[in-house]
């Protein structure tokens, strides 16, 4: 049973996780911006996606490259959801899940610590 939500509820449980991660985090976060979209054209049914330069790949090379792109997608989250508080706690996994990969840190990692 999918879980209604407006858009800007949904939004605002972005926000929310953003909120929670430590500033000594945020304040090294890097050329990259959060987006919300509906869903991934190309697969569907993931929940997030990180594109871009990890900051672990950045050498004195780079520059001139757009801004990585956080995206969290709404729709499967709220469909594989059953309640609002399982929306919350699984925007908030997608968020840190994403941003990790944003420092380097592989699927592997993230999947064998609860992550995933």
């Amino acid at each position: 049973m999918t879980v209604r939500m407006s858009d800007d509820e949904f939004d605002g449980l972005v926000s929310d996780a953003l909120d929670t991660i430590p500033s000594e985090l945020t304040d090294n976060m890097s050329n990259v911006v959060i987006l919300v979209e509906p869903f991934n054209e190309e697969e569907p049914t993931i929940l997030g996606l990180y594109h871009g330069v990890a900051l672990t790949m950045r050498d004195h090379e780079y520059g001139g490259f757009l801004p990585d792109t956080i995206t969290i997608y709404r729709d499967p989250i709220l469909a594989m959801c059953h309640s609002r508080e399982e929306v919350v706690h699984e925007v908030a996994v997608t968020v840190i899940h994403e941003i990790a990969h944003h420092f380097g840190i592989s699927d592997e990692w993230l999947h064998a610590n609860g992550w995933g």
